[in-house]
């Protein structure tokens, strides 16, 4: 496939339309934001690729197959180990725990850069979104969350900062660790973003 990731970027735009983000945003942007933050890390097609398409299974009811068959089997391996487990019958706060334990375990087992690239994006998106509504709303911007407990945010905010720390030398990551001292550090709130 010559032109890997416009062919996803066009795809991921596809099974997106319509959606929208919690805070009201068009869905597609979080995709396209992480696809951005990733390339300041790798020119890597296929890792570009599978970024921009890591929402499509969880959002978008479409399988890990599908994607491999569409694009690539490296795009379907890194978007399958970005795509959380589906806990049928159990409501998203009760298996919130669980399900990014499982996240964690597999950031630190694996010996795939672009997925700890691709989920740094990801999480770096999320907190920006984060911050930005901190800024405005205060500690009621975890309102929005399943899982509204700070200190258990802060716990998954910081074992995804531990499980990428082979990309500390790159901006992606000093921002993300910035923000979280930021939003959730006592006494970092003064200093400026």
């Amino acid at each position: 496939m010559e032109n890997i990731f416009e062919e996803a970027c066009i795809y991921a735009s596809k099974k997106h339309q319509g959606q929208l983000r919690k805070d009201g945003t068009i869905y597609i942007l979080h995709p396209f934001e992480v696809a951005l933050i990733c390339s300041s890390m790798t020119q890597d097609q296929e890792i570009l690729a599978a970024a921009v398409l890591h929402d499509v299974p969880e959002e978008c009811s479409v399988t890990i197959e599908e994607i491999t068959n569409l694009f690539t089997q490296r795009v379907g391996k890194l978007v399958g180990l970005e795509t959380e487990l589906k806990f049928e019958g159990i409501s998203k706060d009760k298996s919130w725990k669980v399900r990014k334990q499982i996240a964690i375990t597999r950031l630190n087992k694996t010996n795939d850069i672009g997925f700890k690239m691709i989920y740094l994006s990801d999480k770096l998106a999320n907190i920006r979104a984060l911050y930005k509504d901190y800024k405005q709303n205060g500690i009621k911007a975890f309102e929005k969350f399943n899982v509204k407990n700070i200190d258990e945010q802060l716990w998954y905010y910081n074992e995804v900062l531990n499980s990428v720390k082979e990309l500390e030398d790159y901006e992606a990551y000093k921002e993300y660790k910035k923000l979280i001292n930021y939003i959730f550090g006592p006494n970092e709130k003064e200093e400026s973003i």
